[in-house]
């Protein structure tokens, strides 16, 4: 598996990431752990999780790996921090102190000393951005984590963090990016080019829609499906959504292949992305991921952009006739 450098940065991650939401919820800790032992197989590096992942299971299970054999230099860990639950709600807290708290603790779980990148995870409007960035400096200070960067932020939010941690750097931004989403490409991406960091992409494959598993139905054993995930789903069943699962399943079937290597295959080409984060729910679903290696002519690539095409206008895009 290639290794790609985020941004400008001398940080180097696997072109996919493995990414941990289900474990210790609908993923076990053995399938979890041979889910990463196959991961590692294939050349991959790049582990994606966070405190919330199964109320901190997916870093314990993470930290049993370690502390059963697998090489801590053989992983590229990122963690977040920013959000935290206060009686059954998530709530966006930014804070110095919840930042550091919640690091110190993923470390305890991760049974490690530091980890490779951490995130803010979301933008908290009730903190000063000054007090958010400080807590980043400080975590690359006492080296808790090697890199930083922000999930979730605008593009105008990450130009301004980036500004304010100087020397630091932001490394990475993690947003949402695939066929159904690519917002990204308005500011978030501009600004990556401008200033340094790279793209971490989650949910590439469109939240398990662009599988083609809900193009006529809800499959029972689905996302869309769970109690604590359909919330999650929802959002992107639409019928301008489904308009391009019905382009990427009319690809497959042209290339004789599956709908999610064509998902797959399209973000691989993105200019800026460094790794695209993939959250199999099963080893089975990983292996077929990591098997995938598919290369899309160009042809069928317009067509995909053109179908997917975000809506850019002013001011991203100014008119000669504007102002």
């Amino acid at each position: 598996m290639d290794q790609r450098a985020v941004g400008i940065s001398g940080l180097r991650v696997s072109e996919l990431g493995l990414g941990t939401m289900t474990w210790g919820r609908d993923t076990d800790a053995v399938d979890a752990e041979a889910m990463l032992s196959d991961f590692l197989d294939a050349g991959g590096t790049f582990v994606d999780t966070a405190p919330g992942y199964g109320d901190g299971a997916a870093e314990e299970i993470i930290g049993s790996a370690i502390a059963g054999g697998v090489p801590r230099g053989e992983l590229v860990i990122a963690t977040k921090a920013g959000v935290r639950g206060l009686g059954g709600r998530a709530t966006v807290d930014a804070s110095r102190a919840t930042l550091l708290d919640s690091l110190d603790a993923s470390l305890r779980r991760l049974g490690t000393d530091h980890v490779d990148l951490f995130l803010v995870q979301a933008p908290d409007p009730a903190t000063p951005l000054a007090e958010t960035a400080h807590a980043l400096r400080l975590a690359v200070e006492t080296g808790r984590t090697r890199y930083v960067g922000v999930s979730n932020f605008p593009g105008w939010l990450c130009a301004q963090t980036a500004g304010i941690l100087g020397d630091i750097g932001l490394t990475a931004v993690e947003h949402e990016y695939s066929l159904l989403q690519r917002g990204v490409e308005r500011e978030v991406l501009p600004a990556g080019s401008a200033i340094g960091f790279g793209l971490l992409a989650w949910s590439p494959l469109g939240r398990g829609i662009l599988t083609g598993r809900y193009r006529n139905s809800t499959p029972a054993d689905s996302r869309g499906a769970s109690p604590h995930l359909r919330p999650f789903v929802e959002p992107l069943l639409t019928e301008r959504s489904f308009g391009i699962v019905e382009a990427v399943a009319r690809a497959a079937h042209g290339l004789e292949t599956q709908p999610f290597e064509v998902a797959l295959a399209w973000i691989r080409h993105r200019p800026g992305l460094a790794s695209a984060i993939v959250g199999p729910r099963t080893p089975a679903q990983l292996r077929a991921l990591l098997a995938s290696e598919l290369e899309i002519p160009s042809v069928i690539l317009t067509a995909l952009d053109d179908v997917s095409r975000p809506c850019i206008g002013y001011p991203e895009r100014p008119r000669e006739q504007d102002g």
